[in-house]
């Protein structure tokens, strides 16, 4: 009885492992994204990411082969979070000028709730978009988020809404644009003009201007005129 009661107990330790192992690899991939949020890709150190997550470098380099390997993973990490809560965002059912707005209003939110995004897309800017380049997963989960872009236009334009030679390409770089600067330069704006724009009165009135800019460039002028 007790050589069975050992066989039976075989089958659920794999999992329990695998389990424990998937569950550090997400503590070290947080507290890593912080660090390289933080400090940079040369800056942050192994030694302060393994003594956070209670791991070792040992195990750090075991799971993702070295610092690079971990920054890269950090920065795919972020970009998966990313687009996965933009996709949650349904756009499909919304009048073509709706969806526009309130993937605006999303990005412009979601930016301004994750710093670390945009301080590691910062830092991948540094070095040139060089680990960018190396992964595939970003390149598709981006993709993504134009495909969503070119079926507002598409809806818009065929409507009558949108212009004709509007570019879903130039949409989304001006809506990433908006909200991009608001986080990645608010220390150095907010020092040089106070800090106005940065709370939450001035937040909500930025917000309003990214849609309506936004806007401006998808309508026709006389939807514009109709819209004032």
């Amino acid at each position: 009885m007790v050589e069975i009661g050992r066989a039976r107990s075989k089958p659920d330790a794999a999992p329990a492992r695998s389990h424990d192992a998937e569950r550090t690899r997400r503590d070290i991939l947080e507290i890593a994204s912080r660090e390289f949020a933080r400090n940079g890709l040369s800056g942050a150190r192994v030694d302060e990411i393994a003594a956070r997550t209670r791991s070792s470098k040992r195990m750090i380099y075991y799971y993702f082969g070295d610092k690079e390997g971990l920054y890269l993973r950090a920065l795919e990490d972020a970009y998966c979070e990313t687009r996965a809560s933009e996709a949650k965002l349904d756009t499909k059912g919304l009048p073509p000028v709706e969806a526009l707005r309130q993937l605006v209003e999303f990005t412009f939110d979601h930016h301004h709730r994750h710093e670390d995004f945009i301080r590691l897309v910062m830092i991948e800017n540094i070095h040139h978009g060089a680990h960018l380049d190396q992964s595939k997963l970003i390149k598709r989960l981006n993709a993504g988020a134009i495909e969503k872009l070119e079926a507002i236009c598409r809806r818009g334009k065929k409507e009558g809404l949108f212009r004709d030679d509007v570019d879903p390409l130039e949409l989304h770089w001006l809506i990433s644009a908006l909200s991009f600067f608001n986080v990645s330069n608010r220390a150095t704006f907010s020092r040089l003009f106070g800090d106005r724009l940065f709370r939450a009165k001035g937040q909500k009135a930025l917000r309003q201007q990214a849609v309506k800019m936004v806007l401006h460039s998808a309508l026709k002028p006389d939807r514009l005129r109709h819209r004032r």
